[in-house]
C-alpha cells in the first residue's frame, strides 16, 4: 500500500467538518437511513465511530496492509457493521458503499491541496484510493462470510423442520419424509431420531416415505443407513408409504430390502407397532 503523507493527513485533519457532511450526504443520496432499516441516527453514529477510529489509524497508512495491529479497531468496526448489516437485510453492494462513498470527499479535497503539485497528487490519489479499497474489501468479505453463515444456519434449521420426530404412542415414534433425501439430510434426520428415541425410550419407529417422490439406489442406501442405525440403539423400524411404483422402482433396481418391515401406509405401521407393543385397537360400539 503506498505510503500517505504528513501533508496529506493534515489536511484530511484540517478539514474534518466538511468532510464529515460530504459524506453524510453522499449517504443520504445512495438511500442510506432512508428506510426502516437503519435511523438516520445510527447512520450519524456509525459514521463519527468510523472516523475517529480512522483519524487514530491513519498515521499508520504505510504498513502495507491491514493485518498489523494498528488497525485492529478499525477492522472490528467494520466486521460489527458488517454483520449489522447483513442482519438488518442490506446487500453486499449497500454495505459496502458505507466506505466507498467517503472516497469523493478526500479525492476533492486532494485536488484542492495538490494543485500546485500534480504528480504528489496522483501519488496520494493512488495512497487513499488503496486504503479506502483495502477497508472496503475487508467490509465486503466479513459481510460475505456472516451472510453464508446466515444461510447456513437457516438451511439447517429448515432441514430440522422438515424432519419432524412425532410421537404416536408411548413407545412409538414416526418421521414422516417429505421431499428427496441426500446425504446431509439423511444425517440430520439419524442425529433427530435417534435422539428422540433416547430422550422417549421408544421401542419402534416409524419412516413413512409417502411424501417421497422416488426411490433410488442412494436413497434406498440413506434408508438402510438410517434403519440401522435405529436398530444399533436397541429399537425397531418399519418403513411405511410404499406406493406400486417405488415398489416397482425397488425391484426393477434390484435392491435388497430384506429384513426391513415394510407397510403400504402409516396407518398399517401404526398398527404393527401397537401389536408388536402389546396393544390392540377395537371399534367403540355404538
Amino acid at each position: 500500500m503506498a505510503a500517505l503523507q504528513q501533508r496529506t493527513i493534515d489536511l484530511i485533519r484540517g478539514h474534518q467538518a466538511p468532510l464529515l457532511a460530504q459524506w453524510t450526504d453522499l449517504l443520504a443520496v445512495a438511500g442510506q437511513a432512508q428506510d426502516n432499516r437503519i435511523s438516520a441516527r445510527e447512520l450519524e453514529t456509525q459514521v463519527r465511530d468510523f472516523w475517529r477510529l480512522f483519524l487514530d489509524a491513519l498515521s499508520a497508512a504505510n504498513a502495507g496492509s491491514l493485518a498489523g495491529g494498528e488497525w485492529q479497531e478499525i477492522r472490528r468496526f467494520l466486521e460489527d457493521l458488517s454483520r449489522d448489516r447483513v442482519l438488518k437485510g442490506f446487500n453486499s453492494q449497500e454495505t459496502a458503499t458505507f466506505i466507498f462513498s467517503l472516497k469523493r470527499p478526500l479525492f476533492e479535497l486532494l485536488q484542492q491541496g495538490y494543485a500546485d503539485d500534480p504528480a504528489q497528487l496522483g501519488d496520494q490519489l493512488w495512497a487513499i484510493s488503496e486504503l479506502l479499497d483495502l477497508l472496503g474489501l475487508h467490509t465486503v468479505n466479513v459481510f460475505q462470510k456472516t451472510r453464508e453463515d446466515v444461510i447456513q444456519r437457516q438451511q439447517e434449521e429448515m432441514l430440522e423442520l422438515s424432519t419432524p420426530v412425532v410421537k404416536l404412542w408411548d413407545g412409538v415414534l414416526a418421521l414422516p419424509m417429505i421431499g428427496t433425501l441426500d446425504s446431509q439430510r439423511t444425517q440430520v434426520v439419524m442425529e433427530s431420531l435417534l435422539q428422540r428415541i433416547v430422550d422417549t425410550g421408544s421401542e419402534i419407529a416409524i419412516i413413512d416415505i409417502t411424501g417421497v417422490p422416488t426411490v433410488d439406489t442412494l436413497v434406498a442406501q440413506h434408508l438402510l443407513k438410517t434403519v440401522t442405525a435405529i436398530r444399533l440403539m436397541g429399537a425397531d423400524a418399519i418403513i411405511s408409504g410404499v406406493r406400486p411404483q417405488i415398489a416397482q422402482t425397488i425391484v426393477h433396481l434390484g435392491l435388497d430390502l430384506q429384513g426391513i418391515v415394510t407397510k403400504a401406509n402409516l396407518a398399517d405401521a401404526l398398527a404393527l407397532a401397537l401389536k408388536r407393543t402389546g396393544l390392540t385397537v377395537t371399534q367403540a360400539a355404538r
